[in-house]
C-alpha cells in the first residue's frame, strides 16, 4: 500500500482516498493513515452494507459486502477530479501509475466517456504456488472490448492454462495475454454510472442471490462499453505485479521489495 501511494505521488495524484471498513477506522489510521499524511492528503470512506439507495433494504441475514463497485461508490463524497482505482493488497510498480496519471491528466468526456486500465502480461502476474483469478482482457487496437473472468489460472509446464472444469480440462493462454488487475482510471462522472449501475443491481441481481450478489466494477465497466456510452484505453505495463495470494507468496515479495530499495528504484526508508 505505501508504494502505491508514493508511485501516485511522484505521478502527479494530490490526495490519497482509502475505503474501509468504519470499525478499522482507529487502527488503521494509527498503523498507515497517519504516515501516509505527513506526505499526501489522506481522506478517509466507508464503505456501509446499509448504504443502499432510497427504497432498498439490507436482505434479512446479509453480511457480505457488496462488492468492489459499492466499495467506490462509498467514496462518491470524496471524488471532484479524474480517479484511480486500487487494490490496496497488490504491488503494481510505478509505470502503471505514470502512465495512467499522464492519461488522467488529459482525460475529458464528451459524446461518450474515456477512461483507461493498466494491463499487465500474464506471465507477470503468476504465483508459483497454485492458482489465481484473472479478467483477460479482449481489445482491439488499444482499446478495451470485454474482461472475461477466469477464476482458475496455473502456471503448467506447456504455459500457463486455465480450467473451468475442476481440472478436468485446460485452456492454453499466452504468456503475453493482457490481465487486468483491477488498476482503472475513471473521469469523476463514472460516479454517477455506479450509482445508475447499483439500483439495477439491487433490484435485478440481489432478489435472486440475497446472500452473496457482488456488484463488481468490471461488470460496470462492461456494461458502459456495449452500450456504447464509454472506451477504455488500455495502457501496457511491463512491471512484475507482486501479491500475496498464498502465504508461500510473502517472502518473495518481500525479497522483491528489498531488491527494488537496495538498487535504488525506491529510496530506503520509503518515506524520509
Amino acid at each position: 500500500m505505501d508504494f502505491s501511494v508514493f508511485d501516485a505521488m511522484r505521478a502527479g495524484f494530490s490526495k490519497v482516498v482509502f475505503i474501509i471498513k468504519e470499525e478499522l477506522y482507529a487502527d488503521f489510521r494509527a498503523v498507515v493513515g497517519d504516515r501516509v499524511s505527513k506526505y499526501m492528503p489522506v481522506e478517509y470512506a466507508f464503505q456501509r452494507l446499509e448504504d443502499l439507495p432510497a427504497g432498498f433494504a439490507v436482505p434479512e441475514g446479509r453480511v457480505k459486502p457488496w462488492g468492489t463497485g459499492h466499495a467506490v461508490l462509498a467514496a462518491r463524497g470524496h471524488i471532484d477530479a479524474p480517479f484511480v482505482v486500487i487494490n490496496a493488497d497488490d504491488f503494481y510498480g510505478a509505470e502503471a501509475f505514470a502512465k495512467i496519471g499522464a492519461f488522467l491528466q488529459q482525460a475529458a468526456d464528451g459524446e461518450k466517456s474515456h477512461w483507461a486500465m493498466v494491463g499487465y502480461h500474464l506471465k507477470n502476474t503468476l504465483t508459483e504456488n497454485g492458482h489465481v483469478a484473472r479478467g483477460v482482457c479482449v481489445e482491439k487496437d488499444g482499446v478495451l472490448d470485454t474482461i472475461v473472468e477466469r477464476t482458475h489460472i496455473e502456471r503448467r509446464a506447456e504455459g500457463p492454462a486455465y480450467t473451468e472444469d475442476g481440472g478436468e480440462s485446460w485452456n492454453a493462454l499466452s504468456e503475453d495475454a493482457t490481465v487486468s488487475m483491477n488498476l482503472w482510471g475513471f473521469t469523476q462522472e463514472f460516479m454517477a454510472d455506479l450509482e445508475r449501475g447499483f439500483a439495477a443491481f439491487l433490484e435485478n441481481e440481489v432478489p435472486q442471490n440475497p446472500l452473496k450478489a457482488e456488484y463488481f466494477l468490471p461488470f460496470v465497466v462492461n456494461e458502459r462499453i456495449r452500450a456504447g456510452a464509454a472506451d477504455v484505453q488500455v495502457l501496457k505495463s511491463g512491471d512484475k505485479w507482486y501479491g500475496v495470494t498464498y502465504k508461500e507468496d510473502k517472502p518473495v515479495v518481500m525479497r522483491a521489495l528489498a531488491d527494488m530499495m537496495e538498487s535504488g528504484v525506491y529510496p530506503d526508508p520509503l518515506w524520509k
